[in-house]
């Protein structure tokens, strides 16, 4: 018997650590998972917590790729909203995108608005990337010293005028600057060449939006991104593929030592164009959800490593962007909910699969982790953050908008039903409760 006493002990027949899921106790002290030992020794806990036995307890999964929208865009998202969605859906740090926030974080100055707005409303921990627009190339270091864990850029308009695009030689530059501080680059991968030759969309016709961003533009684009890693030999990360053509070309530049990673998202692998309804612009996102076809080969990426890593793209709006009344796909602003539904989402498909919650949560804790150089998260481990989440795989929920805690109650997800439920999240070994934040605002390099 133990006479170590810890704050908080958890003990189940199901605990998903490095080694896969066992019977375990885990120990928690000072916000750390400080042992983890057979279920059985008795570790003694000023506060114990037994599972049920339908209950798995997983490390806190982490999200890279969130837009918060605050400040300027408050309507939209918050981070009171997003980090309590996040915890609601077992994700316990999100790394927030650098614009739709207005201003957005393309200086040193608007992280610092950012962090003043985010500090006393966050309930999971909450970090930032960077921007890279035309003419900051100056502010990258600054901010890179500041903490921010890599810059956004894209490569065709962003959909707001504060984060103007690179052009390819904009962007290899900018790479050259943050290959000399070792930072990471992550790209929207759309050629806006090949879109400006694409039929326009327009009308209510999921098929003629899709018709407007074709494969074509992001193959062509997730080549420049590849060749430029290649001559400058930074670190660069391909945001929400959605076209598996490029899938060959991704494994070939990584074969080749190419400093690629590559993310996807729910919606790609659990949404199909072929089911998407005329008007249904809940729906839309760019790159936009392709064919069933494309969302297999997708799946056989993650599968042999090709793409690392599954993040949500969390891009809300007011009700009203979302253009409902007509369901144009031109005029709806794109973007999909998802941030408190990822993971049942992607459980939901990989059950079918066959595809163990063992990978379910590497792809969506410990690859975004290390993407983002996480050092003590998305992982249950000792030493590592007491970041957990207690789920129940086998409990089944029709997903209702208007629960959901994120800001607008819309999501291409309503009344769909669901496996695996997120029943408690822990955040360094407390509760999240939805009252009280307790969320820190995290640098890369640490807090």
């Amino acid at each position: 018997m133990s006479e170590e006493r810890y704050d908080l002990v958890i003990r189940g027949k199901r605990i998903l650590t490095t080694a896969g899921i066992a019977a375990r106790e885990v120990g928690v002290r000072g916000g750390k998972i400080a042992a983890i030992e057979p279920l059985g020794n008795g570790l003694s806990g000023t506060e114990v917590i037994e599972l049920a036995a339908d209950e798995t307890l997983l490390p806190g999964l982490v999200d890279t790729h969130v837009h918060v929208n605050e400040p300027g865009r408050t309507e939209w998202e918050g981070f009171a909203s997003a980090t309590r969605a996040a915890a609601a859906g077992g994700v316990t740090t999100i790394i927030d995108m650098p614009l739709n926030s207005v201003p957005p974080t393309t200086t040193v100055e608007g992280l610092k608005l950012k962090r003043e707005v985010a500090e006393d409303q966050a309930f999971v921990d909450v970090g930032f990337w960077g921007g890279a627009v035309p003419g900051n190339k100056a502010d990258l270091r600054p901010l890179h010293d500041e903490g921010v864990f890599g810059f956004k850029c894209f490569l065709l308009h962003s959909g707001v005028d504060e984060f103007p695009h690179l052009e390819a030689d904009e962007m290899e530059e900018d790479m050259a600057e943050l290959k000399s501080f070792d930072s990471l680059m992550i790209v929207h991968a759309e050629d806006s060449h090949a879109i400006d030759h694409a039929p326009h969309p327009g009308g209510d016709k999921y098929a003629t939006f899709l018709a407007s961003r074709p494969r074509g533009a992001e193959n062509k684009a997730i080549a420049e991104v590849i060749e430029r890693a290649r001559w400058t030999g930074a670190r660069a990360h391909i945001l929400h593929l959605s076209s598996s053509d490029a899938l060959p070309m991704i494994a070939t530049a990584k074969r080749d030592g190419v400093h690629l990673t590559v993310e996807t998202c729910p919606h790609y692998l659990t949404l199909t164009a072929e089911e998407i309804p005329n008007g249904a612009t809940a729906y839309k996102c760019c790159p936009p959800i392709r064919e069933a076809s494309n969302r297999e080969l997708l799946w056989k990426g993650l599968q042999d490593g090709t793409i690392d890593c599954i993040v949500s793209d969390h891009s809300p709006s007011t009700l009203d962007l979302k253009d409902l009344e007509n369901g144009d796909f031109a005029v709806a602003w794109g973007g999909v909910s998802s941030l408190q539904l990822g993971l049942s989402l992607i459980w939901t498909e990989a059950r079918h699969r066959g595809i163990p919650l063992e990978q379910v949560v590497s792809w969506m804790a410990e690859k975004p982790a290390a993407l983002a150089r996480l050092q003590h998260k998305g992982q249950l481990a000792l030493g590592y953050d007491a970041d957990f989440s207690v789920f129940a795989a086998n409990e089944a929920f029709v997903v209702d908008a208007s629960k959901l805690k994120h800001k607008n109650p819309i999501t291409p997800y309503d009344g769909k039903a669901l496996s695996g439920v997120v029943r408690r999240t822990y955040l360094r070994g407390s509760v999240v409760d939805g009252q009280t934040p307790g969320g820190n605002l995290i640098r890369r390099g640490g807090v």
